[in-house]
């Protein structure tokens, strides 16, 4: 059969180690996470931003599933990377970082602004400027409104089309519904920049024993994977509630690897909330916050066969591919495999619109697919 090509609202990028230690003044460099595993062999002891804690290491199983994902050679370097986006048949793709994780444990603002506009800079070099077909996620601080806004000003002069966003902010910050964070939604708006939330970013608490444990148990693996799904739902509910959305009907809200077909049933749920106690509803929405969801929060997906359904029969039209390029939840090494086990049987319109449409309504900047490749 012939190969389909398809673009991918989800993938990521591994950069250097030593990113911020090298490229920040050598007072804040010091300040920089940093580990050194404990005599035991067990625990690692953490230095970031004046403050220390032990915390225990991976298991062994843990380990060998974080090397499994980082095998794909374009993970780290963006000129390699497009021998395995032409061997998967994704043409272009959204990219999210990975070295931020490290951003909910610093405290100090101007560390944090430093390491993002650090990270901005080394993204521009090493990945964007090697080719059109990546859309590079600009990193902004969340511990202060002002430097965000600041950020996000500079990455769009810089030609950023899109801003990575935490699911929910720095600890110390208002959440994502609270009115201070006005200005920012404000400034993406002017600057056509998409926000782009990735599930599961949740501010991580790094002292814990149980970082990215919310069960144990019987059956605890799947749904500590299942619950990381749910942070991207809040995080649109908030955009939405809150009024943000409808005040900027312009700005467009990307939620990667959450699959699509919440969408509809939060619309639902949102709107009764609405209609069924409306004298308690603060702020009151010029639009119903079902169809604001429904047209400015975009969804993608990598396996979900509802997600296709969520477009074909639930009217939700901004359904999207994603790879999740090269982690194992992904669909590297078989994304073709399963763009036709997805699309089989399905309406060119339909096809075309989750693996290309979508994408490009949200970066219209970005070359299609050329003439004369399967499309």
């Amino acid at each position: 059969m012939p190969k389909l090509w398809t673009n991918s609202g989800d993938s990521h990028f591994l950069e250097p180690e030593d990113l911020w230690e090298s490229r920040l003044p050598r007072r804040l460099a010091a300040l920089t996470p940093k580990a050194a595993k404990d005599p035991d062999g067990e625990y690692e002891t953490v230095h970031v931003d004046g403050q220390s804690f032990r915390r225990k290491l991976p298991t062994s199983a843990a380990v060998t599933f974080l090397e499994e994902s980082r095998k794909a050679a374009g993970i780290r370097d963006a000129g390699l990377r497009l021998g395995d986006l032409d061997q998967e048949g994704v043409w272009a793709e959204v990219i999210f970082p990975s070295l931020g994780m490290w951003a909910s444990t610093f405290r100090t603002p101007e560390l944090l602004k430093a390491c993002m506009r650090a990270s901005n800079e080394w993204a521009l070099e090493e990945v964007a400027s090697v080719s059109d077909r990546y859309v590079v996620t600009a990193q902004v601080s969340t511990l202060t409104v002002e430097d965000a806004v600041s950020e996000l000003e500079w990455a769009a002069e810089q030609g950023f089309k899109a801003v990575f966003l935490p699911t929910r902010p720095h600890p110390s910050a208002p959440d994502w519904h609270r009115n201070e964070w006005e200005p920012f939604w404000a400034a993406a708006e002017r600057a056509s920049m998409v926000l782009a939330i990735h599930i599961g970013t949740d501010p991580v608490d790094f002292t814990s024993e149980r970082v990215g444990v919310a069960y144990r148990g019987p059956g605890g693996a799947v749904m500590n994977y299942t619950e990381t799904t749910f942070s991207g739902q809040r995080a649109a509910m908030k955009l939405v509630a809150s009024g943000a959305l409808d005040r900027h009907p312009d700005l467009k809200v990307l939620i990667s690897e959450g699959g699509a077909t919440w969408i509809p049933f939060l619309g639902d749920r949102m709107r009764e909330g609405y209609r069924q106690h409306r004298m308690a509803v603060r702020p009151e929405l010029k639009r119903d916050p079902k169809d604001i969801l429904m047209t400015q929060v975009y969804a993608s997906f990598q396996h979900d066969e509802s997600a296709v359904a969520a477009f074909d029969a639930m009217g939700y039209r901004n359904v999207m591919f994603g790879s999740d390029y090269p982690h194992m939840e992904g669909t590297y090494g078989h994304t073709q495999d399963t763009l036709k086990q997805l699309f089989d049987g399905v309406s060119e319109e339909t096809r075309l619109r989750i693996t290309q449409g979508a994408f490009l309504e949200l970066f219209p900047h970005v070359p299609p697919v050329p003439v004369g490749e399967p499309v």
